[in-house]
């Protein structure tokens, strides 16, 4: 992670950004073959799971440390919360399988602790 001045320098550089855009790729790629018919699932689950962490991770970059950035780590982690739960919706409705569940379920705890060791490093 690039510092300056007391400023996180890119956020594509810190680990927890990488691996949080990775696994939001594969949920976006996944939701793009969900049913066309179900626009309320479309619009509920399919946007907030293709913006989810790395939306509020990219706006790091310039901002004070500890200060405001903690604040973006708190919507991060909170965006992690929302999609694990859309991820349970997709897979009730049988839009994914149990495997892809179990896979993104886990890789987005991981994303949450991530985030929240990183707040504590950065508070």
């Amino acid at each position: 992670m690039e510092r300056e001045a007391g400023y996180i320098k890119r956020a594509k550089d810190l680990d927890v950004y990488r691996h949080a855009y990775g696994v939001s790729l594969d949920v976006h790629k996944a939701t793009l073959v969900f049913p066309k018919n179900n626009t309320r699932w479309l619009t509920k689950c399919g946007d907030p799971a293709r913006r989810s962490v790395p939306i509020w991770l990219k706006d790091l970059p310039n901002r004070p440390i500890p200060g405001p950035i903690c604040a973006f780590i708190s919507m991060a982690m909170g965006s992690c919360s929302e999609v694990e739960t859309w991820i349970s919706y997709a897979f009730d409705l049988g839009y994914i399988t149990h495997a892809q569940r179990d896979e993104w379920l886990q890789s987005y705890v991981h994303i949450y602790g991530m985030l929240v060791n990183l707040r504590k490093k950065l508070k």
